[in-house]
């Protein structure tokens, strides 16, 4: 069972293709699943990196995949993955579209 941060099997086998590269490195490759787990982490608990759990590994590891995949496109890749397969579901409704705002009354010496 997954995590509250951590991405299932099923949507990781959706864009596993995207996010594992192979590199000619004397190094083993860590597990790209278990990299974008913790990159998912921080983004969606707005922690620092070196405040990840030690499950997801060294912190700059972690973050310097991040970067690499940052630079890359993967995550564009990903989102353009997923809304093309969501749109081929019919899970995407077109019909409605919402705008978020702000809205900041001006004072009279502004």
């Amino acid at each position: 069972m997954a995590k509250r941060y951590e991405l299932p099997y099923t949507p990781w086998d959706l864009v596993a293709d995207i996010f594992t590269q192979t590199r000619r490195t004397w190094r083993l490759r860590v597990d790209d699943r278990l990299m974008l787990n913790g990159v998912l982490w921080v983004l969606c608990s707005g922690a620092a990196w070196r405040d990840m759990p030690e499950r997801f590994g060294p912190w700059l590891t972690v973050y310097q995949r991040f970067r690499d995949w940052r630079n890359c496109g993967a995550f564009d890749q990903m989102l353009k993955l997923l809304h093309i397969r969501l749109n081929e579901q019919g899970l995407i409704d077109l019909e409605t579209w919402m705008i978020d705002s702000t809205a900041v009354r001006a004072t009279r010496a502004s």
